[in-house]
């Protein structure tokens, strides 16, 4: 049963985590493109990149689920490198919510350029590209956390 758990734990985490990582990467950038250009359509693509995003996090839920269960069928529940994994995931998950989405849908907001100024949309870009970064990073060390697992008596890892 945990071979099944553990598979479930690793395709959720690729095809949510993953998505999520490359259309909250790609945002900034086309909503910047999207700003600049007087096109009605220019403002699809950052919109289909915020729905991507979104819908992902719904579907990323699965991921620390199924998680748990492995680590609860493996008995690892209690070690330091999974506790860390899991502040890290969680952290992960706050600044995905509070800070990624909500700046997305500003963003959206001020494409039109009546809304803001193109200063604001690029100032308003760079920070939510920070932000990004902070969440992709963070899912860097959980995956680096899950694969070394140190102080593992398993014989991977450090």
């Amino acid at each position: 049963m945990s071979a099944f758990l553990l598979s479930v734990h690793l395709v959720a985490a690729i095809l949510a985590v993953g998505p999520i990582a490359v259309a909250a990467s790609m945002f900034p950038p086309a909503a910047r493109a999207a700003a600049a250009a007087d096109d009605p359509l220019g403002a699809a693509t950052p919109r289909l990149l915020h729905r991507i995003t979104k819908v992902y996090t719904v579907i990323g839920v699965a991921v620390p689920c199924f998680g748990l269960a492995t680590a609860v069928s493996l008995r690892v529940l209690g070690s330091a490198w999974l506790l860390a994994s899991i502040a890290l995931t969680a952290a992960a998950a706050a600044v995905l919510i509070a800070l990624i989405l909500p700046a997305q849908r500003v963003l959206l907001d001020a494409i039109d350029p009546a809304s803001v100024g193109a200063a604001t949309t690029r100032l308003l870009a760079r920070r939510l590209a920070m932000r990004t970064g902070v969440f992709n990073l963070l899912w860097v060390v959980v995956v680096v956390l899950m694969v070394l697992r140190p102080g593992s008596t398993t014989g991977v890892g450090l």
